[in-house]
């Protein structure tokens, strides 16, 4: 018995090493990259970047495209993205397009090292040869190198070390490229593959587990695209869930508010400012409109469909001047918010969005309205141009107590359902979070 134990913790060891050393496949070989220095080829990378969004998390304000450098957060410390521009010294000029495939499908550096999945590989290992073939003609010859060495994480030891990554991909990765689905039409598998693959939509909007490994790759469970809480903002779900997802949206719906950041259901805020400001308003027509094919073929997920939010004016009893002293928070939203959104709290669509009925007023988690009403939303840009509205940031006009009275007005008013913010959560939020940018932030790509 003392043998066969020391027999299976030695393969079990040796296996660790393979898994860890191993370089995972690549089709691709050394002459694949000679003909990828052509116009269409850089052309077609530049516009999969942009369905990736790859300039918003590998750039900042302050720095050149693609050079590295955004802190991001995780529950284990900061990390900060890398530079990714064809610089020999500091960026990706040395790697080959095996190289490059093994990064950004497998999340394999060229010297071996896991990347940490903060890079969405999971879902980029959906892409086909060709888009990993242009995006690498387009980060070869399509993007000026810039000198900026990569910094490092502000993971503590033991947790930095990137060896239990390789057994993370194994259990939490399929590696496989995207299969489009028989009985299906064109448009619905060009949606499926630009949700799925390179858009990589579920990394903010499917639940995560206790490894922070995404809990679907696809549409096989209920749980892809079911909503989550992720960073200070929830991401609500793009299934057809009535109250906390898209069930009261149309096709047309969704396209324009990808297309214009904007219909009459919401505005864009938070995480989703930076992907519309620099991806989903640069795709075509045709694949806005796949992906709104995709997305409404997306049945209400079971376990947290709601009976359908309607409309309820006895708010606005409570909303006029005799009765505001009455309510808690209905002065403050009288005050602060009634001007914009209204005091029936149907907003001035599609530029000043709705809170009656609103996403982030109907479910439990208060995150995001709290996180929107400390510290405003980003300012959007279609087109180049700047928006004419953006919510502005409260943490320096209303203290705690204030704001989560304010927040419990809105969200059990207008047949709201979100419930009560207690002083407790805006604290949290306050404490770890920052004014949004009122700056125009539509990254320049070369």
């Amino acid at each position: 018995m003392l043998i066969a134990i020391v027999a299976v913790v030695i393969i079990g060891l040796l296996g660790s090493v393979w898994l860890n050393v191993r370089q995972p496949a690549s089709p691709f070989k050394s002459s694949d990259a000679a003909p990828l220095n052509s116009q269409a080829w850089i052309d077609r990378g530049e516009y999969v970047a942009r369905l990736g969004d790859c300039v918003a998390c590998h750039s900042t304000a302050d720095s050149k495209p693609f050079s590295g450098g955004l802190k991001m957060g995780t529950p284990l410390g900061a990390i900060y993205t890398t530079n990714i521009t064809p610089d020999s010294a500091t960026g990706i000029g040395q790697y080959s397009l095996s190289d490059f495939d093994r990064a950004v499908r497998h999340g394999v550096a060229k010297d071996g090292h896991h990347l940490y999945p903060a890079m969405p590989y999971p879902s980029y290992q959906k892409l086909s040869d060709d888009d990993i073939k242009a995006l690498y003609a387009y980060f070869m010859h399509g993007v000026k190198p810039v000198t900026q060495a990569n910094k490092a994480s502000e993971i503590s030891w033991p947790m930095n070390m990137r060896w239990p990554l390789a057994w993370w991909n194994l259990l939490f990765t399929d590696g496989k490229a995207f299969t489009p689905t028989s009985g299906k039409s064109a448009q619905w598998n060009r949606g499926a593959y630009l949700v799925q693959g390179p858009g990589h939509c579920g990394s903010c909007h499917t639940p995560r587990g206790v490894a922070m490994n995404e809990k679907a790759l696809d549409e096989t469970s209920n749980r892809y695209l079911s909503g989550a809480l992720l960073d200070g903002w929830y991401a609500p779900s793009l299934r057809n869930d009535p109250n906390r997802g898209l069930g009261r949206w149309s096709e047309q719906d969704i396209y324009q508010f990808l297309k214009t950041g904007r219909n009459d259901h919401a505005v864009v805020f938070g995480s989703m400012t930076d992907a519309f400001n620099n991806s989903t308003q640069f795709m075509s027509d045709d694949d806005l409109r796949a992906i709104a094919t995709y997305l409404k073929s997306l049945p209400a997920n079971p376990e947290q469909d709601d009976k359908p939010w309607q409309y309820d004016n006895s708010t606005q009893q409570a909303l006029t001047a005799a009765n505001r002293g009455q309510v808690a928070g209905a002065q403050h939203y009288a005050e602060k918010c009634g001007f914009c959104h209204g005091l029936d709290g149907r907003g001035k669509k599609p530029w000043i969005p709705p809170l009656a009925g609103a996403t982030s007023m109907l479910i439990a988690a208060p995150d995001s309205a709290i996180n929107v009403v400390l510290n405003g939303s980003g300012r959007v840009g279609a087109g180049g141009l700047p928006d004419a509205y953006r919510m502005p940031p409260y943490r320096g006009q209303l203290n705690d107590a204030q704001l989560a009275k304010l927040l419990t007005f809105v969200r059990s008013s207008w047949g709201n359902s979100g419930g009560k913010v207690s002083a407790g959560e805006v604290k949290a939020l306050r404490e770890h979070t920052n004014p949004a940018s009122i700056d125009l932030i539509i990254l320049q790509m070369r």
